[in-house]
């Protein structure tokens, strides 16, 4: 293998300028449509179209996106689409990608409410939304040992996100307290114990 063929593996690809736009706003507007759930369980789909099969942008990237996605106020979904479409091409690429993603759930829920009444008590669709919620609890769950493999969790430090997970679900802690504590913990290991180690 000689080094373009290296170099090509190593880099994400990005798509060309002309035709990035129009890409990128129909990439997010599809996992806009065709998650269930939004939120949390866009994370594999955006993974698996951005970073898998497009390229985009590197896993340990991704990962970085998700947390600082995750500790910025707003929709998580709105979030990490717009620091992917900066990330690729600044503004005018977080304008593409959150439109995208945040379009597609305006429609729907815009013809919901023009026709709620009509289906509310609907057996079938409430059928279909028993289905609906196991999925989506594994759409969450499913990238999460994707996400930990980048994220080198380990036995040495598995107790992190051990007790991470119980602080928000027994204590009710905020999870942007828990980033930010992290982020000070990470920074503080690097500059004073890492050198000596």
């Amino acid at each position: 293998m000689n080094k373009e063929d290296i170099s090509s593996t190593s880099k994400p690809h990005h798509p060309s300028f002309n035709n990035f736009y129009w890409e990128a706003f129909k990439t997010f507007f599809k996992i806009g449509t065709f998650t269930l759930g939004g939120g949390y369980a866009m994370i594999s789909t955006i993974q698996n179209e951005v970073v898998a099969k497009k390229k985009w942008i590197p896993e340990d990237q991704f990962v970085d996106l998700i947390a600082v996605a995750q500790s910025c106020p707003g929709v998580f979904a709105a979030n990490i689409s717009v620091f992917v479409g900066y990330k690729l091409r600044k503004t005018p690429g977080a304008i593409c990608t959150c439109l995208g993603a945040i379009l597609p759930s305006f429609l729907i829920i815009l013809l919901i409410a023009l026709f709620f009444h009509h289906f509310i008590d609907n057996p079938a669709v409430a059928a279909i939304f028993r289905g609906i919620r196991p999925a989506v609890v594994a759409l969450i769950a499913a990238p999460t040992f994707t996400l930990a493999k980048q994220a080198k969790i380990s036995l040495a430090n598995c107790w992190i996100p051990i007790i991470t997970a119980l602080l928000i679900w027994l204590l009710g802690v905020n999870p942007i307290y828990i980033i930010i504590v992290a982020g000070l913990a990470g920074f503080l290991y690097g500059k004073f114990i890492k050198p000596t180690e």
